[in-house]
């Protein structure tokens, strides 16, 4: 019994050791890896500001996975580092990076310039989306490794300009992947359901809490097939793709937020998937 235990000790150890990392691209936008100590004592907490950073295992190191936002400017930044309850600072370099245009075309014009009403629901849908993204859950292992929440073609992509009827807005928070009415869309990765409901940009939407910070959202679903609470598994149906909210077409738009900063989803993916989206015809 004892040796079963070891072995079985063992295992789990050279799991957490072997972690797979997102792919690191250190440009706003996108992610950092930083190093910040050997893995022998119990890990230390990191912050990018006042935001906490993940903090993981891997190769028998310690290593902050940090989202770095969009208006980040480039050159040195540092992460603020507890350990043992000791404070040290850790430097690392973000490089420029320049993200496209997308000029888009809408007949309803609600959606470029809401009236008072619209703006009173977006300012309550802006407040869900704060607390949903500002979360944070212990856990040693979070997914880093994500599957595609959708099969379809790469319609948008993250961190472009975009312009609705000629009018500047943010810039892209997500990935666009179009794909039929009623096509499924599963989880990427294991989670909990933080909160669903029916925004008036984002339309019916779900999120997924995933751990230390890491949160993933789906908008502009047909239908939403789980409920808040739920734990869900890699490849799990919650919902169908559709064309609520914002949209000249059917398909999800998907958010990855990491720190409470909104990242390219396509970091966690491996780059085969990838092309298999970006390769679908149209």
């Amino acid at each position: 019994m004892r040796m079963a235990v070891a072995i079985a000790s063992l295992w789990i150890a050279s799991a957490v050791a072997a972690q797979t990392l997102p792919r690191a691209e250190p440009v706003p936008g996108g992610i950092a890896l930083v190093e910040i100590g050997p893995a022998a004592t119990a890990a230390p907490r990191a912050f990018l500001g006042r935001d906490r950073v993940m903090v993981v295992r891997h190769d028998n190191r310690w290593f902050a996975v940090v989202g770095l936002p969009l208006t980040l400017a480039p050159g040195e930044h540092e992460l603020a580092v507890l350990d043992g309850g000791q404070k040290r600072t850790r430097r690392f370099a973000v490089q420029s990076k320049e993200y496209g245009v997308q000029r888009i075309t809408l007949r309803n014009k609600r959606m470029v310039n809401p009236n008072a009403d619209d703006l009173k629901r977006i300012g309550r849908d802006f407040r869900v989306l704060k607390e949903a993204f500002g979360r944070w859950t212990e856990t040693e292992t979070p997914p880093l490794s994500f599957g595609l929440p959708a099969e379809g073609r790469l319609s948008g992509v993250f961190g472009t300009r975009r312009f609705f009827n000629e009018q500047e807005r943010a810039p892209h928070s997500g990935i666009d992947i179009a794909a039929p009415r009623g096509a499924p869309v599963v989880a990427p990765a294991d989670g909990v359901v933080i909160d669903t409901g029916d925004y008036f940009f984002n339309g019916r939407t779900v999120f997924i809490d995933h751990g230390q910070g890491l949160v993933s959202m789906y908008n502009h679903l047909d239908r939403i097939a789980v409920e808040a609470g739920m734990k869900v598994m890699r490849g799990q149906r919650i919902g169908d793709i559709g064309m609520t909210g914002r949209v000249t077409g059917p398909h999800l738009h998907w958010t990855v937020s990491l720190n409470n900063v909104r990242v390219d989803p396509l970091l966690f993916i491996a780059e085969e998937s990838i092309k298999q989206l970006a390769g679908r015809p149209d």
